[in-house]
């Protein structure tokens, strides 16, 4: 069995790749075409307790993030966020030379800074490799500029503005990423509209099935890996096209199929949230008033 590495630091890092110490402890440009992983192995397994960031071409291997796998054959953006479990193929017969920068931060980095929680809530962390950003000539190089100036400030001597500069910058590539992924969902609207048919195609067979009653309400996570997708994702390309996240279309679903129940049989509003996959029936009565601001029974009544 391949033996997975643990790197701890950012230092631990370099060491692997053969590379010199970084210049700050906690953050570091890495030239790709740097990079010099063990070259007795073909394959590599590992976890970092940093995020990194990817701008890579022509790299000699193949990535695997969870169960999908990646090749980078031209310039893409991808996220991976701390102690997220990463492998690589290493693919010898590629003859060109890989290029491109790895920005790695460690999050001692931004305590202290409103990007310690705000990095968070960037979803493309927790996207998979094959969900990468592929990037124009114009936005490649608008994101190299940033690293670059990055480096720059770290290189410089440190003082006590040095962080809050390259937080600025951290910042801002951060929005540039959100802004790139947005035209990416809508420029790749092919892609986005048949990857939705396939999620609303996937929800009705669900909820027509029986299995509301077997195995209970979909989760987010089990959805999207029906449609080999990551859930953050699958929320992005909905909450961009639809105004509302993964979540909301379910309920949404839910609170349609409940209605059918209740103008077209006489099960009791209990009989009826079980049914749903529903352990309480308050909890039913609860969610239906939220989306329809009548109880059950009021809509029963209603409809009759």
């Amino acid at each position: 069995m391949k033996q997975t590495f643990r790197f701890n630091s950012i230092s631990d890092f370099h060491s692997f790749c053969n590379l010199p110490n970084p210049e700050h402890p906690l953050i570091s440009l890495i030239d790709y075409s740097k990079v010099q992983y063990p070259v007795n192995d073909t394959e590599l397994k590992w976890i970092q307790n940093f995020y990194s960031v990817g701008l890579k071409r022509n790299v000699n291997a193949k990535f695997n993030y969870g169960q999908q796998e990646y090749d980078f054959d031209s310039g893409v953006l991808c996220f991976v966020s701390p102690l997220q479990f990463l492998s690589l193929e290493m693919k010898p017969d590629i003859v060109a030379e890989p290029t491109g920068y790895l920005l790695l931060i460690h999050p001692d980095f931004l305590w202290g800074t409103s990007l310690i929680k705000k990095i968070k809530s960037y979803e493309f962390f927790s996207y998979q490799i094959n969900e990468a950003l592929f990037l124009s000539d114009k936005e490649e190089k608008v994101i190299v500029d940033l690293f670059r100036n990055i480096e720059k400030e770290y290189q410089n001597n440190t003082d006590k503005f040095t962080q809050e500069l390259i937080v600025a910058q951290l910042e801002l590539f951060l929005i540039y990423a959100e802004r790139f992924y947005e035209r990416q969902f809508f420029t790749r609207k092919k892609s986005s509209h048949e990857l939705l048919e396939k999620f609303e195609e996937t929800l009705s067979q669900y909820f027509s099935s029986g299995n509301l009653l077997e195995k209970g309400i979909p989760s987010v996570k089990s959805i999207a890996e029906q449609l080999n997708i990551s859930a953050n994702y699958l929320s992005s390309l909905l909450r961009i096209h639809t105004q509302q996240n993964t979540q909301q279309h379910i309920q949404n679903r839910l609170i349609d199929h409940a209605k059918e129940r209740l103008s077209t049989t006489n099960l009791s509003v209990s009989e009826i949230a079980y049914e749903l996959g529903f352990e309480h029936p308050q909890s039913f009565s609860k969610l239906f008033k939220q989306k329809v601001n009548q109880s059950p029974g009021e809509f029963r009544r209603a409809f009759n």
